[in-house]
């Protein structure tokens, strides 16, 4: 079924390049990073790439409508993801955002003196980013300060099958201690390996002179392995798909904007990190046609969710996956829930409704972390007795004290009212004195 009218796009990218980016394997908490050169070229890369796709006349996946000259910012709408792996994230959006809007002369004005002004850089249009902080958005990194998915984690750590794919590899982390100082060598640890043997050969000529032939490829396949599972879970409102649980309500709601015809929306990036591509795969069960994809995506990978208009008398709108993986390849097709064509944007949403999580509250609610009060990151109220025991002691006193301020308030009023009715019982007694007085001297 051919579906030619891209009516807009919705596009969910990873970060380039950085630095060594340490994570706690149970927490997630992560260490500092930082874009690098490299990283910034990539995702420039990738936003010269969605330029020529859909903002070019000449591509049959051109927007219709969109503005291409310069930026509509009614139009396009940019969400960053600032938690772990921020600084580089947020470098990576702003390289993808010159690559997809670059610099354009006529970005200028003349001025009422007749003076014409052209925007720094030749024209360079400034994109303003939502930036999304875990602190008081949990979309884009909802996996951190979450009880449950810790747990999560430990059970998939705790498995025979993760265990004895951590025995059939204890030669190789016999052998890679050396090149890796001092940093754990097991299962537990695969992503940190890789990460920084990765990381050291694109960036360290030293060691990658020093590196033995298949080692990064080893400790990549070990990470695969690792975060598939952990950021994965055969139920799809489970908590190991948390990442692409929460992401995929920010992505279904643009997409609701894009075809509500009232809505001038027709192109949202979301920039962030791996773990919701691995959850979304998952979710939409497109790891059943494309089993190489239940791994970490590349540095600059994109899926861009296409909403695409049928042609009169069907006057549906349809959704077509696309997804790149790293720099080194072009956007393929990929089918969602085992259709072979285009999915109807009503059957995808019906599909998923049950298992998004689309406020702080409904993550609060997922990760065990108390449902209906604002509570403290990482505390279980309903698990933890001395911390429900807390929580209803500083209920009880906010109670008694809403009472007392209550009861204050009312007596006031009555206090006020009664001064009041005094106030004018004296009016009128001067009043009447002052008539009886005036027909006195009559």
């Amino acid at each position: 079924m051919s579906h030619p009218e891209v009516l807009g796009v919705v596009v969910l990218a990873r970060n380039g390049d950085r630095t060594e980016a340490y994570q706690h394997p149970i927490t997630y908490q992560p260490g500092p990073t930082l874009s690098t050169p490299l990283g910034e070229v990539q995702s420039h890369q990738l936003g010269v790439t969605l330029r020529n796709t859909y903002l070019s006349a000449e591509n049959p996946s051109h927007i219709r409508g969109i503005r291409t000259d310069l930026i509509d910012l009614a139009q396009v709408h940019v969400r960053v993801k600032v938690g772990a792996e921020g600084p580089a994230v947020f470098d990576s959006a702003t390289a993808l955002l010159q690559g997809l809007f670059p610099p354009n002369p006529a970005n200028r004005e003349l001025l009422a003196n007749e003076t014409e002004v052209i925007a720094p850089l030749g024209g360079y249009q400034y994109v303003p980013v939502e930036t999304v902080e875990p602190s008081n958005d949990r979309s884009l990194e909802s996996w951190t300060d979450c009880p449950a998915f810790e747990e999560h984690v430990k059970n998939v750590q705790a498995s025979s099958e993760f265990k004895e794919v951590g025995k059939s590899a204890s030669r190789f982390f016999s052998d890679i201690r050396d090149f890796i100082f001092g940093r754990p060598a097991s299962m537990e640890n695969a992503y940190n390996m890789w990460d920084y043997v990765s990381t050291e050969l694109v960036h360290n000529r030293t060691y990658a002179h020093r590196l033995p032939p298949t080692y990064v490829e080893q400790a990549r396949a070990l990470a695969d392995y690792r975060e598939n599972l952990v950021f994965s879970d055969p139920d799809m409102a489970g908590i190991g798909n948390i990442a692409g649980r929460t992401a995929m309500s920010s992505m279904v709601d643009a997409l609701q904007r894009i075809a509500f015809n009232g809505d001038p929306l027709q192109f949202m990036l979301i920039a962030t990190t791996y773990q919701p591509f691995i959850s979304i795969f998952h979710m939409t069960d497109v790891v059943q046609s494309h089993p190489e994809l239940a791994a970490i995506p590349d540095f600059a990978s994109a899926m861009a969710i296409e909403l695409r208009r049928a042609r009169a008398p069907d006057v549906r709108d349809f959704l077509r996956f696309k997804f790149k993986n790293g720099t080194s390849e072009n956007f393929e097709t990929i089918h969602v829930f085992g259709h072979q064509e285009d999915i109807p944007l009503t059957e995808f949403i019906y599909r998923l409704e049950n298992s998004l999580v689309s406020s702080n509250r409904e993550w609060a609610r997922a990760c065990s972390t108390g449902s209906t009060w604002a509570t403290l990151p990482g505390v279980d109220a309903q698990s933890n007795p001395v911390y429900s025991a807390c929580w209803g002691i500083i209920m009880a006193f906010i109670m008694m004290l809403g009472f007392w301020l209550v009861s204050k308030g009312v007596k006031n009023m009555r206090r006020r009212e009664y001064v009041r009715l005094q106030g004018e019982e004296e009016l009128r007694g001067v009043q009447v004195n002052e008539k009886s007085q005036m027909m006195h001297n009559a």
